[in-house]
């Protein structure tokens, strides 16, 4: 990884600025940023009474929770793929 060039991006999430570095592209991390900002702006428009740090703690849970479902998925079909290569 240290041979992996980073970028710096400076994205909005929630009306906050935050310089994000890593080796992904500048499009990626701003589709990231975007996804989040997204979700915490749905979660406080469903809940207006909670503060940033709970919308924080309930984007973060709900997006684990999305990424579990995901690989459980993944793994299953990666298993029926494996059933039928025999």
């Amino acid at each position: 990884m240290a041979d992996e060039q980073k970028t710096r991006v400076a994205v909005d999430i929630y009306g906050q600025t935050y310089t994000i570095v890593g080796t992904e592209s500048s499009s990626h991390v701003r589709l990231v940023a975007s996804m989040v900002d997204d979700k915490m702006r749905e979660i406080s428009s469903r809940n207006p009474y909670l503060d940033i740090s709970k919308i924080a703690v309930l984007t973060a849970v709900n997006s684990v929770h999305d990424y579990l479902k995901l690989k459980e998925r993944i793994e299953q079909l990666e298993e029926e793929l494996n059933k039928l290569k025999g």
